[in-house]
């Protein structure tokens, strides 16, 4: 493999650096691999740059430097004459000082100095974000700016939409002046040996260990991992050893491990994997099914979460419910009848949703979810949002149950749950003709974007299409409740 020639930085790729140096060597000079697709990375960037957009609003009148359409040469050229003729505000403003490249998000003329407004989709201060903006910091001083103040700019979680959306409200800034100095005077030594990694002509040897995914998962962990064995150490689920400290012994593989060292559910984990082992506490799974009663509703919401709110009423990161999922049965085994509900496109659709749910849904019945707290959680904020439903809401939420207790209780586990209690580990290991395998959409991250495409498309094919596939996945959620549950009631009649 060539090494890259190219000596050139930018803030992300130091802070990639900072993280791991072989990441930066790595994105230097791409390895010849086939890395997964991250959708959901994309989405983000999507949101991120709808967020510091809006920021801009914090001081209006400003002048853009594009970065589509312009080369480098031609965004430094435009900033220095934005700075030569007196522009006050400066959106994206492009500096580069010791080849290293960077864009400030908002660009404040503060006297004969300027203050640096990084924007951020976050709800506070991250130390990764010192650093970011040290970076910044370190590269206007070196083309002569004076930077009097700098400030992180971030989502404040506690902001209630009514109305347009109010950006000072909105967002929260915080001086972290100080913080970013400190740490801008070891920047020169950093940057001196990103530069020496990026001249070495091989790879780092730098191995795996937990700044993979501090502070940011890293794009090349699949490239890294290549060597781990399947049914290894890292396969196991939750706290309880320290993974890399065995991994570092060289005990990689579960086999090799000491099981007496595990806590109680990864040796289970670890013994049921070996030895493809499976086990059931009838009792337990008795008690489990006496608490349910019919008509059973078993219920399913999606929902979205931005840092923008969306409607009024709402706030950032809230989740909002767009679509549900419900199978009802009558009685014990009995086939279940089906109803759901998808939102149409740009509008609020919780009022329509919750009122036809109620419907749906008998006030006396059991209403069975997986993972209780999520359901819960929209039904509250349901409930909150329309007063003059709330009672009924209410009583729903009384007789909420959860089904994914047994499973996350291990009253049944299947070693081909691989230590999970999620309902896409349950499923195909108890019900193995029914999966989430070869859906379009197959999780709710995949759902929560569709309905983003969904709200972006005019009437059409592809808006018809997305919407069938969106019904298709949520269908099979509380279908594969159905199911499992059948499972569970023949445990309990065969014991």
């Amino acid at each position: 493999m060539g090494r890259s020639s190219s000596s050139g930085l930018s803030k992300s790729l130091i802070l990639k650096g900072l993280q791991c140096p072989k990441a930066l060597w790595l994105a230097k000079n791409p390895p010849t691999f086939d890395f997964p697709p991250q959708p959901d990375l994309e989405a983000k960037f999507q949101l991120g740059t709808e967020v510091g957009i809006l920021a801009q609003q914090l001081f209006p009148g400003g002048i853009e430097v594009p970065y589509e359409g312009l080369s480098f040469p031609a965004q430094l050229a435009r900033t220095k004459q934005l700075i030569d003729s007196g522009a006050q505000v400066i959106y994206e403003a492009s500096f580069s000082f010791s080849a290293i490249f960077v864009k400030v998000d908002i660009l404040v003329r503060d006297g004969a100095a300027w203050q640096i407004h990084e924007v951020k989709m976050g709800t506070g201060v991250k130390p990764v974000n010192l650093d970011d903006v040290a970076v910044q910091h370190y590269v206007l001083n070196g083309c002569g700016l004076s930077v009097s103040k700098s400030f992180l700019v971030h989502i404040d979680n506690s902001y209630v939409r009514q109305g347009a959306i109010e950006v000072d409200k909105l967002f929260a800034g915080e001086d972290i002046s100080r913080k970013v100095a400190a740490r801008q005077q070891s920047l020169p030594e950093i940057v001196a040996e990103l530069r020496e990694t990026m001249r070495e002509n091989d790879e780092p040897d730098i191995d795996i260990g937990p700044h993979c995914t501090d502070p940011y998962q890293c794009d090349f962990i699949p490239y890294c991992r290549q060597h781990i064995p399947e049914n290894s150490i890292f396969d196991l689920r939750g706290a309880g050893i320290n993974k890399f400290d065995y991994y570092q012994q060289g005990i990689i593989r579960l086999e090799d491990l000491p099981l007496d060292k595990l806590n109680k559910a990864q040796r289970q984990q670890a013994e049921a994997t070996l030895n493809r082992q499976d086990s059931t506490d009838t009792d337990k799974v008795k008690e489990f099914l006496a608490t349910l009663w019919y008509p059973l509703c078993h219920l399913d919401f999606e929902t979205f979460n931005t840092p923008i709110p969306k409607f009024d009423g709402t706030r950032p990161y809230q989740q909002v419910p767009f679509q549900y999922s419900v199978h009802v049965q009558q009685e014990a085994g009995a086939e279940p009848q089906h109803f759901e509900y998808l939102a149409p496109p740009g509008v609020d659709p919780r009022r329509e949703l919750i009122e036809q749910l109620l419907a749906v849904i008998p006030a006396e019945a059991c209403v069975l979810t997986y993972n209780q707290t999520f359901e819960k959680g929209v039904l509250r904020n349901l409930a909150e949002q329309f007063p003059d439903l709330a009672e009924a809401i209410k009583l729903r939420l009384a007789n909420v149950r959860d089904l994914m207790v047994p499973f996350r209780r291990r009253d049944v586990y299947r070693w081909q749950m691989r230590g999970s209690y999620s309902i896409k580990e349950v499923l195909p290991a108890l019900v193995p003709e029914l999966s989430y395998a070869g859906l379009e959409i197959a999780d709710g991250m995949a759902a929560m974007q569709a309905y983003h495409e969904m709200c972006a498309l005019k009437s059409g094919d592809e808006l018809d299409r997305l919407r069938q596939a969106m019904l298709e996945y949520c269908r099979l959620d509380t279908l594969a409740m159905v199911r499992i549950l059948t499972e569970l009631g023949d445990i309990g009649e065969h014991s």
